[in-house]
């Protein structure tokens, strides 16, 4: 009899739980296709007047920035600078919660491949190392020639011949003394110092040879993985914040387009990023970008804005910024 019960019990049950699912598709086509498209990736009629475009919940990217709990913000509350309007007068909380869960499991693309510790290191190196050791390890161009002593060449027969491992974390930890190098001691782990230089010398210090492989440069900067990496601290930024910032405080030296034209790039040198530049777009992704203008850049006139701003003022000025001139098919 107890078997009997249980049976009858799911058979009543499973049309509930098919009609919920199918209620949701619904709900899904009558609020949310006619924008983000029957298929999720903002592929629809309207998207060819909307300004920015509706967002693509299939793109790579968006997996790596965004989760549930943040769609369902977004259904809730909207999206200020953008034709997201706040559906928590229309939708039930319910009705909210079952539309995140279902976008998710329908068009959000599985979560990346855990990354290895090399391709952290890769990371670490471009958000502190990269601005004067430059993207390829020769020295970035701005510090040869304005440092007071031109960074290290990594790939030199000299740096071979000079530089051992133990040596190397020694001058990451502590710095150069009569250089221009920092002690980067107190900012990253020591785990992170060894990896950043074990990053280097299997990228820049090893036979030519054996440089061609998974960690080269050009590898890394094409791959879909290191420009989809998310903004450090699991935070997503917002594209209209950032947007209000930059028109108040970065135009003058970046230009109103992002080309580096702004006012007062006549007077600086070297002169501001062109975030246009193709070998910008190659290089710059959310990492990078929110490092940047966090931190700083060594030997430009680009300041810290971590000073007086929090990280998430800064997540939001990374987040336009990108999704405006470094990637704005995205």
């Amino acid at each position: 009899m107890r078997t009997i019960f249980i049976l009858s019990l799911l058979l009543a049950m499973s049309p509930a739980v098919s009609g919920s699912s199918a209620a949701t598709a619904e709900l899904y086509q009558s609020n949310c296709s006619v924008c983000h498209g029957d298929a999720g990736d903002g592929a629809s009629h309207a998207s060819q007047g909307l300004n920015p475009p509706p967002r693509d919940f299939t793109a790579p990217a968006y997996a790596q920035t965004s989760s549930r709990e943040t769609i369902a913000t977004f259904i809730r509350n909207g999206k200020p600078g953008t034709a997201m309007i706040a559906w928590q007068t229309v939708l039930s909380p319910q009705d909210i919660d079952e539309l995140a869960d279902y976008i998710v499991t329908k068009f959000v693309a599985p979560a990346q491949p855990k990354k290895t510790d090399l391709d952290k290191a890769f990371v670490l190196y471009q958000e502190n190392c990269s601005v004067c050791h430059g993207d390829d390890g020769m020295g970035a161009v701005w510090g040869q020639e304005s440092l007071a002593s031109a960074p290290r060449n990594f790939r030199s027969e000299a740096s071979r011949r000079e530089l051992n491992r133990e040596r190397m974390i020694a001058a990451v930890s502590f710095g150069r003394p009569g250089t221009p190098m920092p002690g980067f001691g107190t900012q990253l782990e020591p785990t992170q110092i060894g990896a950043v230089v074990d990053y280097v010398r299997k990228t820049f210090m090893a036979d030519e040879s054996t440089q061609a492989g998974e960690f080269a440069r050009e590898d890394h900067f094409a791959s879909g993985e290191y420009q989809s990496l998310p903004i450090p601290g699991e935070l997503v930024g917002n594209p209209a914040r950032g947007n209000a910032f930059y028109v108040a405080n970065c135009v003058t030296c970046h230009g109103i387009e992002g080309d580096g034209d702004g006012p007062r790039a006549y007077f600086i040198f070297p002169r501001p990023r062109n975030f246009l530049d193709p070998a910008t777009r190659e290089i710059l992704n959310r990492p990078r970008l929110f490092a940047g203008i966090k931190q700083g850049v060594i030997g430009k006139e680009m300041p810290a804005w971590g000073k007086v701003l929090n990280d998430q003022d800064i997540a939001d000025i990374t987040e336009y910024v990108y999704g405006m001139f470094i990637r704005p098919s995205e």
